[in-house]
């Protein structure tokens, strides 16, 4: 199992995502994809898409006034 980060932030939505979902399919199954953005409406979109994917949440974390890191696992 591998640990790969994105950083989205300063990107506006749906980009957070759309660059989730393009790093997802490069990883291996097992592997985790931690994201960092700063995007508000990813709060729902990413984890939401998680769990349409079948890609357990591990981790998600507030890191800052308006900035998150989530972590999904590729199922």
């Amino acid at each position: 199992m591998a640990t790969h980060v994105l950083e989205t932030e300063g990107q506006v939505c749906p980009f957070p995502l759309v660059e989730a979902k393009q790093a997802m399919a490069d990883l291996a199954i097992g592997d985790e994809l931690v994201i960092g953005f700063d995007c508000t409406q990813a709060t729902e979109a990413i984890p939401t898409w998680a769990a349409d994917n079948g890609y357990p949440v591990t981790n998600f974390d507030r890191t800052g006034n308006a900035s998150w890191t989530i972590t999904v696992q590729k199922a």
